[in-house]
């Protein structure tokens, strides 16, 4: 949200307009976000940025993206755009963060495009950028208090996904190449905040074709190792595009 064309970085970007970004991954059974730590401080926020005036706004998204994750194939997804007359507050900003960057650079009103993006947590590599300390994964049901109107703006992220569960290649993103039936469903489970009677759910996964059970078993588990299974990606998009996945 704040002004670099004021700074010395000089960019040519689009005034008022920014980016926020809502990064989800899976890991351990948990939903995960990316969040950032400013200089020198204990106040967190999402990642996010500026509209370059030579990019789409889609490429602004993407080049944050692959700067906080150092990935460059990111699903991505556009879901709502936060326009409020008094977005934050700030006095709040200079009290907290006057010594990262000046009121001055901060406009007086910010409209941003909130994205939410889907990644592969293992394959993440957290970089902070120049205003932050520390960028790194939270459970989404630790997510302290944010800055600015981040808490808002990721509860806006999650109703969204939720919403468009069944129509999102959601496993395909979040899950690593193999997984087992279980950690499929925890991931559905975590996204929902509720449980899945799994017998119910194996059945009309197995029924929809989008996996395939491999002849391998995961293993160092203490009970009896389950079967692996990969995505039939031709076959999920299928599905996806023929109406979605309604089992939950």
């Amino acid at each position: 949200m704040e002004d670099d064309s004021k700074g010395a970085v000089g960019l040519d970007l689009i005034p008022q307009l920014s980016l926020d970004c809502v990064i989800f991954g899976f890991h351990d059974g948990l939903l995960k976000i990316l969040l950032l730590r400013w200089k020198e401080t204990e106040e967190w926020s999402l990642p996010g940025g500026i509209v370059l005036q030579r990019e789409s706004v889609d490429d602004a998204a993407n080049r944050v993206l692959m700067e906080r994750t150092g990935l460059t194939e990111i699903f991505l997804k556009q879901f709502h755009t936060f326009g409020d007359l008094h977005r934050y507050d700030k006095k709040e900003l200079q009290d907290k963060l006057g010594h990262v960057i000046s009121t001055e650079h901060w406009y007086d009103r910010a409209v941003s495009i909130g994205y939410f993006a889907l990644v592969d947590y293992a394959m993440v590599f957290p970089n902070p950028d120049k205003y932050t300390d520390e960028c790194k994964w939270v459970d989404l049901k630790e997510v302290p208090k944010l800055l600015f109107d981040h808490n808002a703006i990721l509860e806006k992220a999650i109703q969204s996904l939720r919403r468009e569960l069944s129509f999102q290649p959601l496993g395909y993103n979040l899950l690593p190449e193999k997984f087992t039936m279980p950690e499929l469903m925890r991931l559905y489970e975590a996204v929902l905040d509720k449980k899945i009677d799994p017998r119910n759910f194996q059945k009309k996964i197995l029924k929809s074709g989008i996996v395939i059970r491999l002849e391998e078993v995961k293993r160092g588990l203490a009970h009896k190792s389950p079967f692996l299974y990969r995505f039939d990606k031709e076959r999920y998009e299928e599905v996806l595009e023929d109406g979605g996945l309604f089992f939950v």
